[in-house]
């Protein structure tokens, strides 16, 4: 950091001095009917290759000119070239704004722009002028697809897809690197996790109409934060306007799977105030969303004689409403045209209520013929539902109430016509909270030993074809066979927040005569802090409620309608009117009791200091190539506290560890441009990922009654990948992409699930050496700890063409547009065990998906417009077991959606959105692909509504 410093007062002091003789020229882009920003303009200096790039608020500034006059030109993809002159007067900041036209004929091409290729012309405006790989989209182009949340529209993104839950994109896949291996930043700062266990933001948390602009960063430049292998989303707020601008939209759905309604709404207003020196837009959105799932689960097993049979099974019924708030601000203050300052803030609130009605068969089994074939089996049979009290807030229902805040303050400095400097400043905070989780279950129990007292329930020995099993009874049993089994509550709630500051400069630094140069400089601190805390009661009644099955308010889903056939509609369970209005805090009725084994180990706090600095030197070579070529040092210093307990449920005390260690990230990368609209991009950058929250927690947690030992592994390495990345994209004028790139990427230190089922007494005493040994002598325990394997390597290519066709003569045929793109991504990885601690061979790196697609082929004029959108990705390991036969894959998805727009008038559009046409279902295997480990449908959802945007 010392040398940072250091380059800062000689930046500060000496610049300055030797460059009196020159002045700066600065100012902004816009669209002259919109009055919008056009962000990724290039503005050249027409006498030299001076040139530079305005940012996502249209700003721009020409650093170090020297005093005379010049003739600068503005070139922007979809709009007419402009030229202004300006006279630069030494020591002085001289103001050129620009406003451009859409429209015209260049090239050969015709160029027609209408309001729905504005966003996408200033997409690709940007992604063709970044310095490093990039997808961009705009709030534009997201409103062209049906996606309600920043999830389902990155899934629209060359290389991207999404692990769902309840039917909505949540997790994001880079480049086929599971959701560890990527970041989520919000306007340049990590957005914190809500979740309790790993570092994933939640996706399907933000509404996609809070967001101006989604960048991909699929390589990074030293000035960025390193913790992003596979790639890094920075998700950009809506800036101020340059006039007033009023936004609102409303609409209304129907979600056929429980016949419910949905509700939408969002509203903008931005304006600027003070002769145009203030700057300041309000937005929110709201979604209330009321559907479910329907869901099956199986897990298999194998015996001694190769029959492979289902050792457990769940069919489970969701009922669920999910309701999203946000609310965002954002202030702009021009103190001068040198000095600048800004605030952001964002808040994201979504409480997610459920019932869940389930039916489950356990403890199979198997009961066989003289020739060792299974004839049947004989298991426990269990019905349970899940909800929560009875009040306004948690409404019946288990309640996950997330909450992700970020606030920011930051400015932008001219000191002289030589330094540059920026600065800011963040807090985010996000939580999860689930107060009084209830459940209650009742059971036919099993007992091998002593099936005299608990014989449990006989199965059929078939349960049909594998992609859609099911358990059958040889008796249907009634209700009164049924016994209580248990009522349960929980509390569970997770706290992360993150300060963090950080300040860059940039200064000339031309050492190739007549090209431009820039070094840039700076420092980065993030301190973070992570805590769960969960408690579990089980409750025993005392009093005289009566709990017999046939006794109580039950709810008869015998004959609902069942995704994917009605053989699966589960019958009759406790209802939640029952469960919600059981009095567990009366003394007098019941006794609690609670129940460590289920979150003492779960608990931790952890701490964690990242602090980091960079120098990254910019250099043109020619009006065609540059380079850019620096380093980035991130130090991490991690405090983790975790639970000791024994005999599955003793708390025996805690133990806290501290670990440090320090990663250097070279990067280089050029770009080439052979010609205006043909960029040639060769990347070679480093990045890491830090192991996630749960995984370093120092818990050790034994459970003798299943010879089982779960340990948390706070020595675990970050991953660290050397990647090698190119691509070549050309940019039609008539807005448009064709582009195609490979990449490689070299990951030491994965991390991965290590299950030894021959841990013994003498390697607990080598990995716990501060610790008593639980594992009596002679022993073979199973222990289950986050490992590092040795390296993977994953490579792979990916290709995208978009294009308006307004090239062809015919009215109609010019309407049309098409939007493809296709990534392949291979792995293979090194030095992952089997349970034996055998090296497994032929595996690829779980979360690794092989083929990613979309397509989409769209139709518009002034007034209509329809897209039908088509996203797959294939399916991939998703999780070790022990061995193949355990290994958990994501099964293949295809997902078909349609959207349509008609304007009523100027400023009034009606739109109408269908998603999931093909009611593709989140499915699972096992093993093969045959061997279904579940599959859960959502069916079609519809939604329409007026966006009226003034």
């Amino acid at each position: 950091m010392r040398y940072l410093f250091t380059l800062f007062f000689v930046a500060l002091f000496f610049l300055p001095g030797v460059a009196q003789q020159s002045g700066v020229i600065s100012g902004r882009v816009i669209d002259h009917a919109t009055r919008l920003s056009l962000p990724g303009a290039t503005l050249r200096i027409t006498t030299n290759n001076r040139y530079t790039i305005s940012t996502q608020t249209g700003d721009y500034e020409f650093l170090g000119i020297p005093a005379g006059t010049y003739e600068v030109a503005v070139n922007y993809l979809g709009y007419r070239t402009q030229t202004a002159t300006v006279t630069v007067q030494s020591g002085q900041n001289t103001e050129l704004g620009f406003a451009l036209e859409a429209g015209g004929t260049e090239l050969g091409e015709v160029v027609v722009m209408g309001d729905r290729l504005r966003g996408q012309a200033a997409a690709l405006n940007q992604q063709k002028n970044n310095p490093n790989i990039t997808n961009v989209i705009s709030a534009d182009q997201v409103g062209r697809f049906p996606d309600a949340n920043i999830g389902d529209a990155l899934k629209r993104v060359p290389g991207i897809t999404m692990q769902n839950d309840q039917g909505e994109a949540r997790n994001i896949i880079v480049r086929g690197l599971a959701p560890s291996l990527n970041s989520v930043t919000l306007n340049g700062d990590r957005i914190p996790s809500a979740e309790g266990d790993n570092r994933n933001v939640q996706m399907d948390l933000i509404p996609a109409d809070m967001i101006q602009t989604i960048v991909v960063n699929k390589t990074l430049t030293p000035d960025m934060d390193a913790d992003a292998i596979g790639g890094s989303v920075n998700l950009v707020t809506r800036a101020a306007p340059n006039g007033q601008r009023i936004s609102a939209t409303i609409g209304g759905g129907y979600n056929p799977i429980r016949e419910k309604a949905a509700y939408t709404g969002a509203f903008v207003y931005g304006n600027r105030f003070a002769n145009n020196n203030v700057g300041m837009v309000l937005s929110g959105s709201y979604n209330d969303n009321d559907y479910g799932s329907d869901n099956v689960e199986a897990v298999w097993a194998e015996d001694d004689f190769g029959n492979v049979y289902i050792e457990e099974q769940d069919i489970r019924k969701y009922d669920v409403r999910r309701t999203r708030r946000s609310v965002a601000a954002a202030f702009d203050f021009q103190l001068n045209p040198s000095h600048s300052l800004y605030i952001n803030a964002m808040y994201n609130w979504r409480d997610d209520w459920e019932n869940r009605f389930r039916w489950n068969a356990k403890d199979l089994i198997p009961t066989y013929d003289a020739n060792d074939n299974i004839v049947g089996y004989q298991g426990a049979m269990s019905l349970e539902t899940k909800g929560g009290i009875n009040t306004n807030r948690v409404k019946q229902r288990r309640l996950e109430e997330q909450r992700v805040q970020n606030y920011s303050l930051g400015g932008n400095h001219l000191f002289g016509p030589s330094l540059d400097m920026d600065w800011s400043a963040n807090f985010a905070r996000a939580s999860e909270y689930r107060p009084n989780e209830r459940y209650v279950e009742y059971e036919i129990p099993f007992d091998e030993d002593e099936p005299e007292e608990e014989p449990g329930i006989a199965f059929h020995s078939n349960f049909g074809p594998t992609r859609r099993p099911l358990l059958t009874y040889v008796n249907n049993p009634a209700l009164a066979d049924y016994d209580f089994d248990k009522v349960t509550e929980q509390n569970e709630k997770t706290v992360e927040e993150e300060f963090g500051a950080k300040l860059n400069f940039r200064v000339p630094l031309n050492v190739v005569s007549g090209q431009k140069g820039r070094l840039r400089f700076g420092g980065r601190v993030r301190l973070k802090s992570k805590d769960r805390n969960n408690t579990f009661y089980e409750y025993t009644p005392i009093g005289n409620i009566n709990f017999d099955l046939d006794q109580i308010p039950v709810n008869d889903l015998r004959g609902m309608r069942w995704n994917p056939d009605d053989k699966y509609a589960i019958g009759i369970l406790p209802s939640r009117d029952f469960l919600s209005g059981l009095p567990l805090t009366d003394a007098a009725q019941f006794e609690p009791e609670a129940d460590p084994t289920e979150y003492l180990a779960a608990n931790y706090h952890a701490k964690e200091n990242i602090v980091a600095g960079y120098l990254r030197w910019d250099q043109d070579f020619s009006n065609k190539l540059s380079m850019i070529l620096g380093a980035r040092v991130e130090r991490t210093g991690i405090t983790y506290t975790g639970n000791i307990i024994e005999n599955e449920e003793d708390l025996e005390g805690q133990r806290k560890v501290e670990n440090s260690y320090v990663n250097i990230l070279p990067n280089l990368s050029f770009k080439y441009n052979p010609s205006a609209n043909l960029v040639l991009h060769a990347a070679f950058t480093t990045g890491i990922a830090r192991p996630n929250y749960y995984a370093l927690a120092p818990y050790v947690d034994s459970r003798p009654s299943d010879d089982e030992l779960f340990a948390g592994n706070p020595d675990l390495a970050a991953s660290y990948a050397w990647n090698f990345d190119l691509m070549g994209e050309y940019y039609f004028r008539s807005i448009g992409l064709v582009s195609g790139g490979t990449f490689y990427k070299s990951i030491d230190d994965f991390i991965y699930n290590k299950r030894d089922e021959q841990y013994t007494t003498e390697k607990f005493g080598r990995d716990f050496a501060d610790l008593s040994n639980p594992i009596p002598a002679g022993a073979n325990w199973t222990f289950v700890q986050a490992q590092n394997g040795e390296n993977v390597q994953v490579y792979g290519f990916e290709l995208a063409f978009q294009r308006q066709l307004d090239f062809f003569s015919n009215k109609f045929l010019k309407g049309f547009g098409l939007y493809v793109n296709y990534t392949f991504t291979e792995s293979s990885a090194k030095g992952i065990t089997n349970e034996d601690g055998e090296e497994r061979t032929g595996l690829s790196l779980p979360g690794t998906a092989p083929h990613m697609l979309n397509a989409s082929i769209s139709w518009e004029n002034q007034r209509f417009s329809a897209r039908l959108s088509l996203n797959y990705a294939a399916a991939y390991l998703d999780e070790l077991g022990g061995n193949a036969f355990e290994d958990r894959y994501y099964d293949q998805q295809t997902f078909l959606d349609a959207n349509a727009s008609y304007r009523i008038t100027k400023n009034l559009r009606l739109f109408g959105e269908a998603n999931n046409l093909t009611n593709q279902p989140l499915r699972y295997y096992q093993g093969i692909a045959s061997r279904t480990m579940q599959m859960e449908y959502y069916r079609p959802r519809y939604n329409l509504g007026l966006k009226l945007d003034l």
